[in-house]
């Protein structure tokens, strides 16, 4: 079925605007709830999920723990729209916190979302090389070390997956 630019538009609007919402309240209920009950969700470093629960539980969990809970906004630096099939394929940016230094880090991802119609996606895919936020995070964390400003939950991840990635 294709659906109107209009439309796409205003439903790509709207999750941006959710997810504006979601980061600032910390509740990431309502992100889930952008989803069909049987949406499809691939996520290359945690694998695909299947059903609306399933990414209320994933994003819940990630967004709450570090190093999601440190990442500030979602802004999309381009996004496009296909018409035809109802997809809108975007890059979207993960900054992180200032770590007390002033230093800026961030990743991007690309994301694919097929719309369903009355403002519900059914799938999402998120492509990115997860090596790419381990350096990053690290980077992060050895910047809020030396400010010390360096949080528990970040040392743990920093002890746990530092080695990982140079």
């Amino acid at each position: 079925m294709a659906w109107t630019r209009a439309e796409l538009d205003q439903a790509f609007a709207s999750f941006q605007n959710t997810v504006v919402e979601c980061t600032r309240s910390g509740d990431w209920n309502a992100f889930a709830d952008m989803f069909t009950e049987d949406v499809v969700y691939v996520e290359h470093a945690f694998g695909t999920l299947n059903g609306r629960e399933a990414v209320r539980k994933w994003v819940t969990r990630t967004m709450t723990e570090f190093p999601g809970k440190r990442m500030t906004e979602f802004p999309a630096n381009w996004y496009v729209i296909d018409e035809e099939r109802g997809w809108i394929i975007c890059e979207i940016d993960n900054p992180m916190e200032d770590p007390g230094d002033g230093s800026t880090h961030g990743a991007a991802n690309i994301t694919i979302l097929h719309y369903a119609g009355d403002g519900l996606f059914s799938r999402e895919e998120d492509a990115y090389n997860p090596m790419n936020f381990l350096a990053m995070t690290k980077a992060w964390c050895l910047a809020a070390e030396a400010a010390g400003n360096l949080p528990e939950d970040a040392r743990a991840w920093l002890a746990k997956f530092g080695a990982m990635v140079r």
